[in-house]
């Protein structure tokens, strides 16, 4: 499928319109909640720069549209294990294993967790995207909530896009670290790689804050809590990265294997056995959409993460 390109300049009677409304108006092929999630996702340009869809224009910029279409693929239902959490009959929690991608796409038409929750669920072939809301890269496990109601879905994205969604991640990171701290630092495409985001300016990056604290220090690893204040893309991996401390197994930002001077046989073994980001989302918070209850889930760190923590445990305290 060809590339979507648009460079056009904004009309002068567009003053004082947000930047979605107009583009709805001056691209009437598309949908406004498409053009939306282009300029959130950094797809759409004002004056070379990204912009929030509520930035307000003045008439006369330069605004660009530039979408590599995903091939359509058809979702079907697959009968394919979910560990579910929570059910009623506006939503689903589930814990997502590592290796599940979550949207079907190019190169994963099948196999998915959309997949599963059409076979789990038919009728979540009436919402969008088959009721998820939010989404955990392929090879990060834990949490995730699902809308089953057009009623919780609207209010899930909300409360989404508002952050009242509290969601805690654990991981391990490389070098050990003093305290904790706050990543406050934006976010976007990365200018060469489409495949990863980067830490940008102001005018090429969304906002992204991720508060971490220390949980155990090894001789040349931390497990580090990670809490969520905006939810980008990449977030928690890229902003570790950005501080010198990349996720243990990330392939997009981790860079080579180092393993620690004299490492014990088990913890080289384990290092080297790892090939995924350590990075799991261990609670979800949030006020039922419907019912308005307090909701607060928790799941246990996966097998993989626990033996990657254990031998790195053991070598410390062989060292120590």
């Amino acid at each position: 499928m060809n590339e979507i390109h648009h460079r056009v300049e904004v009309p002068l009677e567009a003053a004082g319109r947000r930047l979605d409304q107009a583009l709805a108006a001056m691209f009437p092929d598309y949908s406004r909640s498409r053009l939306t999630a282009w300029i959130r996702d950094g797809l759409v340009t004002l004056d070379e720069a990204t912009v929030a869809p509520k930035h307000l224009l003045h008439g006369g910029e330069v605004v660009e549209i530039r979408v590599q279409p995903e091939p359509e693929v058809e979702m079907l239902p697959q009968a394919i294990e979910l560990d579910v959490r929570y059910r009623d009959e506006h939503l689903l929690v589930i814990n997502k294993p590592a290796g599940l991608v979550v949207h079907p796409g190019a190169g994963n038409a099948s196999g998915t967790l959309q997949n599963a929750l059409l076979h789990l669920d038919p009728e979540l072939a009436h919402l969008p995207r088959a009721g998820i809301v939010h989404r955990l890269d392929k090879d990060t496990s834990g949490l995730m909530v699902i809308a089953r109601s057009l009623a919780a879905h609207t209010k899930l994205v909300d409360m989404l896009s508002r952050h009242d969604v509290h969601r805690q991640y654990e991981a391990v990171v490389r070098a050990p670290m003093v305290a904790g701290g706050t990543v406050d630092a934006p976010l976007g495409r990365h200018p060469v790689d489409r495949l990863r985001q980067a830490v940008r300016d102001e005018r090429n990056g969304k906002r992204a804050v991720t508060h971490y604290r220390l949980r155990e220090r090894f001789r040349a690893h931390t497990v580090v809590q990670c809490q969520l204040e905006t939810g980008r893309t990449h977030q928690i991996r890229v902003h570790m990265a950005h501080i010198g401390h990349p996720l243990v197994g990330d392939p997009l930002y981790g860079g080579h294997l180092r393993l620690p001077r004299s490492a014990t046989p088990a913890l080289v073994d384990t290092l080297q056995g790892f090939r995924r980001q350590a990075l799991h989302a261990e609670q979800l918070a949030f006020e039922h959409p419907v019912s308005g209850e307090a909701m607060h889930f928790e799941v246990q760190r996966p097998d993989d993460m626990s033996a990657l923590i254990n031998a790195l445990r053991a070598d410390h305290e062989q060292h120590a």
